[in-house]
């Protein structure tokens, strides 16, 4: 009678069971694969890399002048220095210098970058994307894919940049002729460097960035899917940033290998990482290594902020897109 009891009043009406609350799964919270076809990954990684790079040229540009040496107009080190030598010398113009090689490298370069990271991150996850070895790791494997696309027009881009308009006429004189005076070899004298910087700065941005990422969600789970442009901005301007002060160093002699002999700039009989290094570190001192690590900072920390944060709602569009197409919405 007892239990009869108990469970008539257990069972009152008036009382209503509450059902579990469901698991809470903001949509920004990374899935395994985001659900998206290689191709989209492209499209997105491609306008990410445009908007890029094409917002925060000017910054690229003077970072490239601090870092040449040699008798080019500008050598000082000082940011507001090297932009007014730049003003001063070419005009605003002199700013977006190489914008056209830097247009016909990003998109493409950016579409291999972001697509070849999403597929290692798939494959090498093991169903856990927050696995910040994975990242990193995938990361690597993104730079060695894209550099190979993106290492052309980088060379052309800052020869542009150093020109003044009179070493090369555009792009394409440019291209003519480091082909005809220097042969094909020379658009990847500084590959290697390139890789060798990329690889640590890549594995720094994204482990950095996803950690980043699901750090600021778990602060305010609550408001996540709401301010998601500003994590993702956040999280790419930390990842940015740490990326771009640790591999400073490599940057320079990047540099230094792809304006040899444009400007005044020194020509090195030996293009070894370790030899321009020391080359340097004569010439500048060891501070010579670090030149431009500021607008290197000024660039990196808000183009990976403006990155991600593309990046992520150009996938957010093709899922979006991806959920209309299979519930028939679009046909």
């Amino acid at each position: 009678m007892a239990t009869e009891a108990t469970t008539t009043k257990f069972h009152n009406s008036d009382f209503r069971a509450v059902p579990p609350p469901p698991d809470y799964l903001p949509e920004i919270t990374v899935a395994p694969h985001d659900g998206l076809h290689f191709w989209q990954f492209m499209i997105a990684g491609s306008v990410a890399g445009c908007v890029e790079h094409m917002a925060m040229f000017p910054v690229d540009t003077v970072k490239t002048h601090m870092q040449a040496l040699g008798s080019c107009p500008i050598k000082s080190v000082g940011v507001r220095h090297a932009l007014r030598s730049v003003l001063k010398s070419e005009g605003l113009p002199g700013l977006y210098r190489g914008i056209g090689a830097m247009g016909l490298g990003a998109g493409p370069a950016h579409a291999v970058y972001f697509s070849v990271y999403e597929v290692c991150k798939k494959y090498f996850s093991g169903g856990d994307p927050n696995n910040s070895a994975v990242h990193a790791v995938s990361g690597v494997f993104a730079t060695v894919a894209s550099d190979a696309v993106f290492t052309p027009m980088d060379m052309v881009k800052q020869r542009l940049q150093l020109g003044n308009g009179t070493a090369y006429r555009g792009v394409l004189d440019c291209v003519k002729k480091v082909l005809k005076e220097e042969g094909f070899g020379a658009f990847y004298a500084s590959y290697r460097t390139t890789v060798l910087m990329n690889a640590p700065f890549t594995a720094v941005h994204f482990a950095t960035y996803e950690a980043a990422k699901r750090g600021l969600i778990e602060i305010s789970p609550e408001s996540a899917s709401d301010e998601r442009v500003m994590v993702h901005a956040t999280a790419g301007a930390l990842a940015g940033a740490s990326a771009a002060v640790v591999t400073t160093p490599l940057d320079v002699v990047k540099t230094q290998l792809q304006c040899q002999g444009v400007c005044g700039c020194d020509r090195f009989k030996s293009t070894a990482i370790r030899d321009v290094a020391k080359t340097i570190v004569q010439k500048d001192g060891y501070k010579g290594l670090m030149r431009g690590w500021i607008p290197r900072i000024l660039f990196h920390a808000p183009a990976a902020a403006i990155c991600w944060s593309t990046y992520e709602a150009a996938k957010s569009f093709f899922q979006e897109l991806n959920a209309c197409t299979e519930s028939g919405t679009i046909t």
